[in-house]
């Protein structure tokens, strides 16, 4: 440590630092390498470091939690546990936040050591206070507590220590606090449960699930809309898929969805379970739920058809979703005439919607069209070129205009739906036969920012390694798109210029 630093330490563990000092401490301890802080810093400076935290003085604590951050940062986790044992408890209670999430962020790292964990789950004290941290108003506070506990439940030991012991009335009382720190303990039981089957059982058991899942289907609407994000983030495990089925709580959210047609407050619920129902198709079987509950469906064109741009949002979005896999694309494939009509409709909110929609119809026509290579037979690429065309009368040109406005979000949703068919046969036909289409592709001056260009590059991308483009495109084009992607997504041309004599 630089001697002059160090002097500054003493002088601290003897009480002895003013502010200026503490600031000069903080600005040289950064200079000095791990290693020396690990051998020669003792408990008597950290200690004295965090005994100068007890003032009512927010800029000495503001230096104070700064200099610590770094000089705990280079210590073993199982040194932190076994020393500062006490301090680190004290800081829990601290009324600054920043030094609360200085000690849980500090605690966090001793749970990832398998060895010093063990020595967390022997201090419930500890435990018992970063628990009560779930209820801080600071949300900062909360997450870290949060994120340090979920990880104290990714061992056996942290499973029992949380569920099978006092601690879980402590977990019970802290949801008492109001509406946003119980749904801040359903988050955290939710990030538990998708750990593994056991961790899943362990909260199942503690009966929280169930009390989430009461919220979801009771009759406050306003619940009902955050509950289902915590139950549709369950559903992204096989074991929560399995626990929800058993608890016939699909079957509700879909009783839910068809009585929702008599609820005049159906629509601060009805995105979210509709959402639900779009991850769990892809995460299972597309065809297997939309028909076990065809009112998902149903529900998806009503909503798809209506005048409502949250709805027509909402639905647009599970639309993408739910035809980002080929099973997915056949089950909407089978409603024929109807899904036409409607991609109609999707091309035409492309065009003149407010900008957001607009957004979310390329991003969800871009998801329905992609096939990749081996899922290209004959049957998918007829149907995706069929699609293509139900958009609009003009589908290539209507992309390409909006490709060429000036808002760098569109522009590049445009992009990404040429992206999406540029390896299938019949678009590069398409393309070809489109006047100063291919120049356009190659031309680089008409990205203006770092997006649009990323963009341009990944549609060349999907060109060349197309294995029809060459004998689509011809040698000529197909050539001139291999350099453009050889020379990367920022080339710029060099220009040469030629001095004359007197000229300015």
């Amino acid at each position: 440590m630089a001697e002059a630093a160090w002097e500054l330490l003493e002088r601290a563990v003897r009480r002895e630092a003013p502010l200026e000092e503490l600031r000069a401490l903080r600005l040289a301890v950064p200079a000095v390498p791990p290693a020396t802080l690990r051998t020669r810093l003792g408990r008597e400076h950290l200690g004295a470091l965090f005994a100068l935290l007890g003032v009512d003085d927010r800029e000495q604590v503001s230096e104070c939690v700064s200099i610590l951050e770094r000089l705990l940062q280079a210590l073993d986790p199982i040194y932190l546990i076994q020393n500062l044992r006490e301090e680190l408890q004290k800081g829990l209670f601290h009324p600054d936040d920043s030094v609360k999430i200085l000690t849980i962020s500090q605690v966090g790292r001793i749970v990832e050591d398998s060895d010093a964990v063990t020595e967390i789950l022997n201090s419930p004290e500890l435990l018992r206070q970063i628990i009560n941290c779930i209820g801080g108003e600071k949300i900062a506070v909360a997450k870290e507590a949060i994120k340090s506990l979920s990880r104290i439940a990714q061992t056996p030991d942290g499973l029992e220590a949380l569920f099978v012991s006092s601690l879980l009335s402590d977990l019970k009382n802290v949801m008492a606090t109001n509406d946003i720190v119980r749904y801040r303990v359903y988050e955290l039981i939710v990030e538990i449960s998708s750990v593994s089957a056991d961790s899943l059982n362990y909260c199942a058991n503690s009966g929280l699930i169930s009390e989430l899942i009461g919220e979801l289907t009771g009759d406050d609407v306003l619940v009902r809309a955050t509950c289902i994000e915590m139950v549709t983030s369950l559903a992204h495990t096989p074991q929560g898929r399995q626990y929800l089925a058993q608890q016939g709580v699909i079957d509700k959210i879909s009783n839910i969805i068809l009585g929702a047609e008599s609820d005049p407050f159906s629509g601060f619920y009805l995105p979210g379970f509709i959402k639900f129902f779009g991850n769990l198709a892809v995460v299972d079987s597309p065809q297997q739920i939309c028909e076990q509950y065809p009112v998902f469906m149903e529900k998806v064109f009503e909503m798809a058809e209506s005048h409502d741009p949250t709805m027509i949002g909402v639905a647009v979005d599970t639309l993408g979703i739910l035809g980002s896999n080929v099973e997915g694309k056949q089950v909407l494939q089978k409603t024929r005439s109807r899904f036409q009509k409607l991609l109609s409709r999707i091309g035409h909110q492309a065009k003149n919607a407010p900008t957001e929609l607009r957004l979310r119809c390329l991003d969800a026509i871009a998801s329905l069209l992609y096939l990749s290579p081996e899922q290209q037979t004959e049957d998918l690429l007829r149907m995706t070129e069929l699609w293509f065309t139900s958009l609009s009368s003009q589908p290539l040109e209507l992309f390409r205009s909006i490709s060429t406005q000036p808002f760098p979000d569109l522009h590049c949703g445009a992009l990404r739906v040429f992206t999406a068919i540029a390896n299938q046969p019949w678009a590069q036909k398409l393309m070809l036969d489109s006047p100063g289409f291919v120049e356009y592709i190659v031309d680089r001056s008409v990205e203006p920012d770092k997006a649009s260009k990323d963009a341009k590059y990944e549609l060349v991308k999907a060109l060349v390694n197309s294995k029809t483009i060459a004998e689509v495109f011809g040698n000529q084009y197909y050539l001139r798109l291999r350099t453009y992607l050889h020379e990367g997504p920022y080339y710029v041309k060099a220009v040469s210029t030629t001095a004359v004599e007197g000229a300015e």
